[in-house]
C-alpha cells in the first residue's frame, strides 16, 4: 500500500470521530468553563498519548502474520459496524447523524448542570464531559493509527495522518465556534467503512496465509468490489423500504 493511501485513509477516519469529540468540547466551554474543558482535552490526550506509545512498540514484536491477522479480524469489526450504519442511513432506514442536535442537547444537558471545584479544577462538569469525550473518540483514532502503522511498519505516516486530521478539524471549529454540522458525516463514515473493511478483509486473509494475486494492488480492487455492494444494498433498500403509514388525524 503506498504511503499516501496509508496517510490518506488514517486522515479520513481520524477526522470523522474528531468532529464528534470536538463538538462535545465546544458545548463544555461555551456553556461551562473553557479553561476545565481544555483542561480535559489536556488530559484525554495525555492518556491516549500513553495508550499509542505502550501499543505500538508492543505491535511490532508480534510476528507480522499473526498481527495482520488479529488486525484484519478486528477491523473487520470497525469497518461492517460503520458501514452497516452508513447503508441504512443512505437508504433512510436509519436517522442520519446530527452533528447541531448533538450539539444542542450537550449545551442544555451542559448548561442544568451544576458547578463544582476539583482538584483545581474550576468546573469538574465542564472537565470529565471533554475528558470523556476525547478518550472515548480518541481510543479509535489510537486503535486506527497503531494498527495501520504497525502493519505497514510506518507507524510515524500514520501518525501525521492522525494529527493533521485532529489539527484540522480542530482549527475550523473553533474558528467558527460551532459544530461542523455542514461536514457531509454519513458520506466520511461510509468511505472509512468501506476502507476499513478493505483493509481487514486483505489483512486478515494475509494473515490466514492467503496470497492475494497482484499484491498490494488488490485493495483497490476490493475496495471497488465493497463499494459496489453497499451502493447497490443501499438502492435495494431504498426500493424495498416501507413507507410510513399517515398519521391519523384528531
Amino acid at each position: 500500500m503506498g504511503s499516501w493511501f496509508l496517510v490518506a485513509t488514517v486522515f479520513l477516519a481520524c477526522a470523522v470521530e474528531a468532529v464528534e469529540a470536538l463538538t462535545v468540547v465546544l458545548a463544555a466551554g461555551v456553556t461551562r468553563d473553557w479553561r476545565s474543558a481544555l483542561t480535559g482535552v489536556g488530559g484525554g490526550l495525555v492518556v491516549l498519548a500513553a495508550v499509542v506509545a505502550v501499543l505500538g512498540p508492543a505491535l511490532t514484536v508480534v510476528p507480522l502474520g499473526a498481527l495482520r491477522l488479529v488486525v484484519g479480524a478486528l477491523l473487520l469489526v470497525f469497518g461492517l459496524q460503520w458501514l452497516r450504519k452508513a447503508i441504512l442511513r443512505a437508504a433512510g432506514l436509519k436517522e442520519l447523524h446530527d452533528e447541531a442536535g448533538t450539539y444542542a442537547r450537550q449545551v442544555a444537558a451542559a448548561g442544568r448542570a451544576g458547578r463544582q471545584r476539583r482538584l483545581a479544577v474550576p468546573d469538574w462538569y465542564g472537565f470529565t464531559l471533554s475528558f470523556k469525550a476525547v478518550v472515548l473518540e480518541g481510543l479509535e483514532v489510537a486503535f486506527i493509527v497503531v494498527t495501520f502503522g504497525a502493519n505497514q511498519g510506518h507507524i510515524g505516516l500514520a501518525v501525521i495522518g492522525a494529527t493533521a486530521a485532529v489539527v484540522l478539524v480542530t482549527v475550523t471549529g473553533f474558528a467558527i465556534r460551532a459544530p461542523l454540522s455542514r461536514v457531509p458525516e454519513n458520506t466520511m463514515k461510509f468511505a472509512v467503512g468501506a476502507l476499513l473493511t478493505t483493509f481487514g478483509t486483505f489483512w486478515g486473509a494475509e494473515g490466514a496465509g492467503v496470497r492475494w494475486p497482484g499484491g498490494d494492488a488488490a485493495i483497490l480492487v476490493l475496495l471497488a468490489v465493497i463499494v459496489a455492494f453497499s451502493v447497490a444494498a443501499v438502492a435495494a433498500l431504498r426500493t424495498t423500504r416501507v413507507a410510513p403509514a399517515p398519521a391519523e388525524t384528531p
